[in-house]
């Protein structure tokens, strides 16, 4: 997910979806300890999707 759609999201909209990645993370996470991942620089984009919308939380935090 690039930064512009992110931006684009409405507030709560971002809390849910950061939910949602942060649950694909584990889930990617566990997969990959018991078989390994077929591409495991999916995790890599993971982390860095959720860094990004933490990002942007934190932004519009600061600006109120």
């Amino acid at each position: 997910m690039k930064i512009q759609e992110i931006r684009e999201l409405a507030t709560k909209d971002l809390v849910e979806r950061l939910e949602t990645e942060v649950t694909k993370l584990q889930q990617l996470k566990l997969n990959h300890a018991i078989t390994p991942l077929e591409n495991p620089s999916q995790i890599k984009e993971a982390r860095r999707t959720i860094a990004r919308m933490k990002t942007e939380l934190r932004q519009r935090e600061l600006n109120k």
